[in-house]
């Protein structure tokens, strides 16, 4: 827990580097416009669809009886359900977004200031990166979809999404900050031997996911602190190998 705290304090400091602002926002904003335009040109569309199958298939007409539905509790509840679908959309694309563009921008910068000692061995490619991050969405959107009668169990509201967002965040981002420097056995080895503290580190920020406003930055600010916590980490195997 100590190195994930300290990533997270290296990345608010690294928030002074110039051209780390922006990149702070411009891919939660961008995902947020392009789901919004998407949601309304479609809204009615989905809805009616939902609408269908929560009738058609037998559990989810289960849990739209538990609400003993009017037509019109019926209509609000497709609507909620609209909603939580597109809050991981609209994280998920953002988390895509980061890893696969700006976070090797960040990167650069980030190593340049604080790692200059470190080579770069380029074991990871872009093919690698872009099949990460779709894998890492792909995983969080149907775990997000699957769990979602399990919300109405007390607490797991809260529990299930942080822990899919944990996933997500460690998934998207160990592999990009780590592809420039380390080479491919490092990589591996580091990853390997970071898991539990990359899953925490990404539980950290899906954490930070459910504060208003600083949700908006979330997404790039875990990539800046797994840029840190992966650098360091190579940093430290270095050393002692």
């Amino acid at each position: 827990m100590t190195e994930v705290l300290k990533a997270y304090g290296r990345a608010l400091r690294s928030l002074l580097t110039r051209g780390i602002l922006w990149h702070l926002l411009w891919p939660t904003l961008t995902a947020v416009v392009f789901w919004i335009a998407m949601a309304w040109l479609s809204w009615d569309t989905v809805g009616a669809g939902i609408e269908r199958l929560f009738v058609e298939v037998s559990w989810l007409n289960w849990i739209l009886q538990r609400w003993e539905a009017s037509a019109l509790a019926a209509a609000i509840f497709v609507k909620v359900v609209l909603g939580l679908l597109l809050i991981p959309l609209v994280y998920g694309t953002a988390m895509f977004i980061v890893a696969v563009f700006a976070l090797p921008l960040m990167l650069e910068r980030v190593a340049a200031k604080d790692y200059p000692e470190l080579e770069q061995r380029h074991g990871g490619t872009l093919a690698g990166s872009v099949g990460n991050a779709l894998l890492a969405v792909f995983v969080f959107l149907v775990g997000w979809i699957v769990t979602l009668p399990l919300w109405l169990i007390p607490g797991m509201g809260i529990l299930l999404p942080v822990l899919l967002a944990g996933y997500l965040n460690y998934r998207g981002y160990s592999y990009d900050s780590l592809s420039a420097h380390a080479d491919a056995k490092e990589l591996d080895d580091v990853l390997t031997r970071e898991r539990g503290g990359l899953y925490l580190a990404g539980i950290v920020a899906g954490l930070l996911a459910f504060i208003p406003l600083v949700n908006l930055f979330a997404p790039a600010y875990a990539g800046l602190a797994f840029i840190h916590y992966c650098l360091e980490a190579l940093r430290r195997s270095r050393r002692t190998g």
